[in-house]
């Protein structure tokens, strides 16, 4: 079990990129690569973790990751993004987890959650009033927990996974919601 005492999150930098998309390939390939095919997958994997691509997310002042770290080693990551950033248009002020990616090796024991957390301090700090995202309709382990945490289905849009239309669901929590914010 990992002691959550022992964990950081820190913020990505450029000097982060290798291990943003080492990281960034792993858990994706964890999380999708048994229920996707291989040339759809290489496909996603060679667009979306290039080291060009990569290096512009980490530029773009409306977006920002975050490694959960124990020992110096990367064990899940988050990526929000804001303003113009998001990835679909919603009215007022909101922030939207794109990426909360965790190593196979620590499902389940509060990576996830902490990094989670650390996307809710974020917008209470810009002082949003929705944090939203879109989550596969095939992943209910990801639906579940973020259901459990107070979101609420308000939309699907569809997701390109190599050649592969795909629907995510999209969920919604007013921060208005949220106890002690």
């Amino acid at each position: 079990m990992t002691d959550l005492t022992k964990i950081t999150i820190r913020q990505v930098g450029r000097g982060d990129l290798p291990a943003l998309q080492q990281i960034g390939k792993t858990t994706f390939i964890e999380a999708f690569g048994a229920a996707n095919s291989p040339a759809n997958m290489e496909k996603y994997l060679s667009e979306k973790f290039s080291m060009e691509a990569i290096a512009m997310e980490v530029g773009d002042p409306e977006s920002l990751f975050f490694f959960a770290e124990s020992a110096g080693e990367a064990l899940g990551y988050l990526k929000v993004n804001f303003g113009a950033a998001q990835t679909e248009p919603l009215p007022g002020k909101s922030l939207e987890i794109e990426r909360i990616y965790v190593l196979a090796d620590y499902y389940g024991q509060g990576v996830g959650k902490l990094l989670f957390n650390k996307a809710l301090d974020i917008a209470g700090e810009k002082a949003m009033d929705v944090i939203w995202l879109g989550v596969w309709e095939e992943n209910p382990r990801a639906i579940r927990f973020y259901e459990k945490n107070g979101f609420k289905e308000f939309g699907r849009h569809k997701f390109m996974l190599g050649d592969d239309e795909q629907i995510d669901i999209m969920m919604r929590l007013e921060i208005s919601m949220i106890p002690n914010r």
